[in-house]
């Protein structure tokens, strides 16, 4: 994605709330190119429609008033917190990438292509701005999730913190896999075998960075960067921020009390065909150190306003107000959950678009 990253670069990361505000008068959506119509039909079964940015209101108040703009009577509707439920169902959303930070892209694109069979998908530096993305992954990012990197300049290495967990990746052959990985040089952290508490073969590496992989054994997927593990501090209040917020399903729950942590797997589809998140929750644990290294998950949606009104009504932090991005009309939103994890939410059209450019 061309110029989502306005959090990541070290100097963006200043750029005060007012800044980054955008009046709602700029709600208009772009024509849609038949290229990106066709595409968007393709992956989204054939339901290409034109979508009014219908705000949300909360506690009987109009959302636009709340954001302090102004909206015509064709776009302000004000709907309760369960109309706003069921739009968060049907919204068609998906993981889009994951962000985060990287002291030698170089080397790290190597490690991804050679050890773990990703490819690079595109590559884009942006000197005025002094960083550089790398955008891998196993497929196209219109129907993938994928991993976008920044290196920003002079920047060796960062802070991974105790709350990030790994990322998962689902493979054929675990043993195979990591004999790769250590003829390459590569840093194996647990060698194969079941996972504790559990069947599943699995293993955990790192990648140049200290960011860890694991290995699970799964037959072929169409998805397999399938994980984002995180940490939180209260397990149930991250569910049903999820579930409410972010429309993910909670597609299971594991509770371990003999290694004194639970899991629960939140996404958008089953586990075999697409990324989940996965939340951790160790016994007593309230807060972690979050580091500076990794940044966020973007995610697609049909619409950033109600999106931001919808997780505004389930206790997020909107950081960065729902409009198109100066230059480019991309249309965004940004927040954080009750533990501080931050999401960037992109319009599914905008997406497809700057794909194409």
């Amino acid at each position: 994605m061309a110029r989502l990253l306005l959090p990541l670069p070290l100097a963006a990361a200043s750029a005060s709330a007012s800044s980054l505000h955008l009046a709602a008068s700029r709600l208009r959506l772009p024509a849609l190119s038949s290229s990106v119509a066709r595409r968007e039909a393709l992956f989204f079964g054939g339901r290409v429609a034109a979508r009014a940015p219908v705000r949300l209101a909360r506690r009987g108040v109009s959302a636009g008033a709340e954001a302090g703009g102004s909206l015509s009577s064709a776009a302000a509707q004000v709907i309760g917190q369960e109309e706003a439920m069921e739009w968060v169902k049907k919204d068609r959303r998906r993981m889009l990438h994951v962000v985060y930070r990287v002291g030698d892209l170089d080397k790290t694109i190597k490690f991804y292509t050679e050890c773990l069979g990703m490819k690079l998908l595109r590559k884009r530096d942006i000197p005025e701005e002094r960083y550089t993305n790398a955008f891998l992954g196993y497929g196209p990012e219109d129907s993938h999730f994928v991993v976008e990197l920044t290196y920003n300049y002079g920047v060796e290495s960062y802070d991974i913190g105790t709350a990030f967990g790994h990322f998962g990746i689902a493979v054929e052959d675990v043993a195979k896999t990591v004999d790769l990985i250590k003829a390459k040089g590569g840093t194996v952290t647990r060698e194969p075998g079941p996972v504790k508490g559990g069947k599943s073969v699995i293993a955990f590496i790192e990648d140049p960075d200290g960011y860890k992989f694991e290995l699970i054994e799964r037959g072929p997927t169409p998805e397999p960067l399938c994980q984002v593990m995180l940490r939180v501090g209260d397990l149930d209040r991250a569910i049903n921020f999820y579930e409410k917020a972010f429309g993910m399903e909670l597609l299971r729950k594991r509770d371990n009390p003999q290694y004194k942590y639970t899991i629960a797997m939140m996404g958008y589809g089953p586990e075999d065909k697409n990324a989940v998140l996965e939340l951790t929750y160790n016994y007593g644990v309230k807060e972690y150190d979050k580091g500076n290294a990794y940044a966020q998950i973007a995610i697609s949606t049909d619409d950033v306003y109600k999106t931001a009104e919808v997780i505004k009504q389930n206790g997020g932090q909107i950081t960065r107000e729902p409009g198109p991005l100066p230059g480019i009309n991309t249309k965004i939103t940004a927040c954080t959950d009750p533990d501080g994890w931050k999401t960037v939410f992109v319009d599914n059209v905008d997406f497809l678009k700057e794909l194409e450019e």
